[in-house]
This record gives structure tokens, sequence and C-alpha cells, in this order.
């Protein structure tokens, strides 16, 4: 599926057909359309029901027939140019018409040739309506107040982060340079990410090293106030996914879990694959009243979870809940590689750093980092 979040698409182009979020809406347009004209062709409106199952009982076969066929040479249409691609549909549309047809030749002397032309003018004038609505939906989520509003994400993130970890490496500076000059190397990789264009997918190892990135320069200034679980053991580093999908919501665990109590927190992160899709659960300590800090405005949550409606429409979840245990956070996203994005090839950054360059240092020491101020940028408003 080519990045639908593009602010100037170059062409148009063609829907994700195995996306159930698309083969929702054509089923959903085509069957209205039979109901309009069930309620256009009715005589009084107590036939509008039999005229609609009549309808659909001719357009079902062909639209299920149509969408399987599309469903299984997808990869094949993806890697055709846009005109092209209408072409081989519209082609399949004729095709479809016509074998649908057959079984009626056994049940009558000759061919309807009328009703197949009918059909299949119906049919072509129906593909060409749902790629205009496919094409106008594509223009409409790709407007510039859209773009806008991801980037206002990131931009969002930056100052408050930013003034803390420059406090906590100023802090080592004499005591631990060594320490100090590895926080800022994981600085300058995380601020790199930060400001990179994000509208691409990502590879998922990518995400979550960044996310040990920023955990750990978090952990400067918490000491061991601040634990982390890690399960990525099932996670399959190749899925693509929204660049900072978890960044921000581990942003708001730290933030809201963990440093209103002078208590040990933990945050947990477990990403696995299951059926296809990749989840993560990320979970942190709950206080109904947010301790020290305001109770947010949920500005992270909604924007991750537009994004990912973006990428990957209905196929995609963010859900959020409080728990007995704290506060846990659920996404689901489908299991895509770079593989099968041959119609949008994915532009990779350099890798991030590994994390064996940290082992040495990813346990602060207790007493320097206890003693960091837990400061925090007055004018951000927080998620």
């Amino acid at each position: 599926m080519q990045g639908i979040i593009r602010q100037k698409p170059e062409l148009p182009a063609l829907p994700d057909l195995r996306n159930l979020g698309t083969i929702l809406r054509i089923l959903v347009a085509v069957n209205g359309a039979a109901l309009a004209m069930a309620f256009a062709h009715a005589s009084r409106p107590g036939l509008v029901l039999a005229d609609f199952v009549t309808a659909t009982g001719s357009v079902e076969p062909f639209l299920l027939l149509e969408l399987a066929l599309l469903w299984l040479v997808q990869p094949a249409l993806a890697r055709l140019s846009y005109p092209a691609a209408v072409g081989v549909i519209a082609a399949m549309t004729v095709v479809i018409a016509v074998i649908v047809h057959i079984p009626a030749v056994a049940y009558t002397v000759a061919f309807d040739t009328a009703g197949v032309i009918k059909q299949t003018v119906l049919a072509l004038g129906a593909l060409a309506g749902l790629l205009a609505y496919f094409n106008l939906r594509a223009r409409a989520l790709s407007p510039a107040i859209t773009e806008a509003r991801l980037q206002a994400l990131q931009a969002r993130i930056r100052p408050h982060f930013l003034f803390n970890s420059i406090t906590a490496v100023l802090s080592l500076v004499r005591k631990e340079p060594h320490r100090a000059e590895t926080a800022l190397e994981d600085m300058a990789e995380l601020f790199r990410v930060l400001m990179r264009d994000n509208r691409d997918l990502a590879p998922l190892a990518d995400e979550v090293e960044l996310c040990r990135q920023y955990l750990d320069l978090e952990k400067l200034r918490l000491g061991d106030r601040l634990e982390v679980d890690w399960n990525v053991k099932s996670m399959p580093g190749d899925a693509l996914v929204p660049p900072l999908m978890l960044q921000p919501l581990l942003e708001n665990a730290v933030y809201h879990g963990i440093e209103p109590s002078i208590e040990r927190g933990t945050v947990s992160i477990n990403i696995f694959l299951s059926r296809d899709e990749i989840h993560a659960i990320l979970k942190n300590p709950y206080r109904a009243k947010g301790g020290g800090h305001h109770s947010g405005n949920k500005m992270a949550l909604a924007n991750v979870r537009e994004r990912l409606a973006l990428h990957f429409d209905a196929e995609a979840s963010l859900d959020s809940r409080v728990t007995r245990e704290g506060y846990e956070v659920h996404i689901r996203v489908p299991y895509r590689t770079a593989s099968a994005q041959a119609e949008a090839p994915v532009r990779r950054e350099p890798a991030l750093k590994p994390a064996a360059r940290r082992a040495d240092n990813s346990q602060p020491n207790s007493r320097v980092a206890s003693s960091l101020p837990a400061l925090h940028h007055p004018e951000v408003s927080r998620a």
C-alpha cells in the first residue's frame, strides 16, 4: 500500500485490495447502490425489499467473485502502474460479467447477450465510481492539516524531553564523562529520528531500538525508580510500523506512571506476532488522580490512533484501559514487511545503534541518577 499520508502524491494509487476496510467499503457502496436502485424502481414501498433481494441476487455473485480475484492478484497489481492496474481490473470485470452468466445457458436456449452487456456497463460504472471515491479519500487523508497534526506530535515531544535529557547529562559530565558522552550520542540518535520525515513505515526493530535509547536516557534521570520489562522475543523485527508509534506512549507511561511517585515502578513492553498481526501491549503504574501531574488530554493516544488508521485503515487499532495492575495500552497492526510492499518501497534510514553498545551503561549508577532533578518544561502540554 502506498503511503496514503503523503501530502502530494505524484499519481493516483490503487487502494489496498487486501485491506479489510477497503473490502467493507466496496461491499457497503455496491449494496447501497443496489438499495437505492430498488427504491427508485419499486412501484410502491412494499416492493422495495423484493426488488432489493432481486438486485443483490444478481450483483452479489459478481461482486464476491471479483473481490476474491482482486485479493489474489493484489501483489501483481501493486507492481503495475496505476493506468495498467486499472486496465487489468476493467478487463477482469468484463470477463467476470461473462462468467457469471454461463450457468444460465443450461436453463435457456440462448445466451443473454443483452443482460451481459447491461451488467458489464453497470459494473464498469461502479468500478469508475469506486476508484474515484478511493482517490478522493486518499486525498482527503493527505492535506497539510493532517500532516501538521502528525508532525505536531513530534514537535511537542522534543522540548520537554530535550530539557530533561540535557539536565541529566550535565549532572554526569564531571563525575562520569564516559556515560555522559554515551548519553549525548543516544540523544543525537534519538533526535535524528524525531526530526526526519516520518511519513513512511519503518521496521519495528528500529522503533524498539529507539524506545530503548529513550528509556535509557530516562533512567539517567529517574534511576532505580524506573524499571523496564522488555518481552520482545516473539517480535518480528522486519514488520513495518508507523515511526514513533511506541515512543510517545512510553513517554506518557514514564510521565504519568513513574514520575509522580517516589516508589519504584515498572514499565512493561510486550510485543509479539499472532495470526499475522503484531500486538504491542504497554503497561505502567496508574494513579487515579495523576499524582503531581495533570491527567492529560490524551493527545498522544489520539494522534497515534489516527496515524494507525491512516496507514492501515480498519486493520489496526489502539485500545487503552485501566486494570488492577495499572494502565494498559494495546496496539494491533497487520504484519507487513518490505518485500510485501513492492508498490511502495520503504526508505530506510541507517540502522540505529545496537543495544550491545550500551550494555556497559544500561544500569545507571543509582546514587547519581537518584540525585537528578525531575525537571519539566513548564510550558509543554503533556498528553
